[in-house]
């Protein structure tokens, strides 16, 4: 500052009270691409489901973290699959169908009204208890849901198909029979083959309503080896009554009991250190 010039005035530093975002890192990002994403990817949050008058449960509230297995376990009639059929909506149109609570999937309601159904099941993907092949080719099974969704056409179809149907361990035994009807499939081969077209859309979660119920034990071992290898690029939900598969095949277990959620945490410590008495009866055989 020179003789007789006029001291500037000093402005006040500012200092936010707004925590900013923190920035991710472009190479961490690509090398983890789940990195920004939230950890639970299904959150179930003060879920109450009626069907008319009838309560079928109550107050759920549980979290399913991304990459895992969750078994849901419980007596018949306790509202497993009725659950499960809620997060992909299919109970939306059973009569007298009503909920309360909230279902997020990603952080974002499954019921909000930008919610596209379609984009909705195609994320989240469902394989039943018994196997629902399509009146059509085993080819064109595999890649039904790949041109509902447009996902690819034309010959990419037939490397999606031989693609998925590699994956579930089905290709050597149908790869000269694309064109056969899938009923002239075992029961074991039909359920693979569903498997196949429900990961062929890229779901992030999977739902299985007791899916190896009608299966021979080496057709359940297979299906049990195929679930286990699909994560964690997903998230499976699986409904059984078999106490060994989801002993074997989970990472965490939920135990449902006249409609409400009991007991749920990781599968080792809900069966061999139960914290509630109808757990421990539930999983020793001693209920009932």
């Amino acid at each position: 500052m020179t003789l007789g010039e006029q001291p500037r005035p000093v402005r006040p530093t500012v200092v936010s009270t707004t925590p900013s975002k923190p920035e991710i890192d472009p190479i961490l990002e690509a090398l983890d691409p789940d990195r920004s994403r939230p950890a639970d990817v299904v959150n179930s949050q003060g879920l109450t489901l009626s069907f008319g008058n009838k309560r079928i449960l109550s107050d759920i509230h549980i979290a399913f973290r991304r990459g895992t297995i969750t078994a849901l376990i419980g007596p018949t009639g306790c509202g497993k699959s009725t659950f499960l059929r809620t997060i992909n909506r299919m109970n939306d149109k059973v009569s007298g169908f009503r909920h309360e609570g909230d279902v997020t999937l990603e952080g974002e309601s499954i019921w909000a009204p930008r919610q596209d159904l379609l984009s909705l099941r195609r994320r989240v993907g469902m394989l039943f208890q018994r196997p629902n092949p399509f009146p059509m080719s085993i080819r064109d099974n595999v890649v039904a849901g790949v041109k509902a969704h447009q996902i690819a056409k034309g010959k990419q179809l037939d490397v999606v198909a031989e693609e998925r149907l590699r994956q579930v361990g089905l290709w050597d035994a149908v790869k000269d029979r694309l064109k056969d009807s899938p009923f002239r499939l075992s029961g074991g081969q039909q359920q693979l083959l569903c498997l196949a077209r429900a990961l062929a859309v890229g779901p992030e979660v999977l739902l299985l309503d007791e899916p190896t119920s009608a299966l021979d034990p080496i057709s359940t071992e297979l299906v049990e080896g195929l679930l286990r290898q699909l994560t964690p690029a997903l998230t499976l939900i699986i409904v059984t009554h078999n106490l060994g598969q989801a002993r074997r095949a989970s990472d965490n277990t939920m135990f449902l009991y006249e409609g409400q959620l009991v007991e749920h945490g990781p599968t080792e410590e809900l069966f061999e250190r139960p914290k509630e008495a109808r757990t421990e009866r539930y999983v020793t055989g001693r209920m009932g």
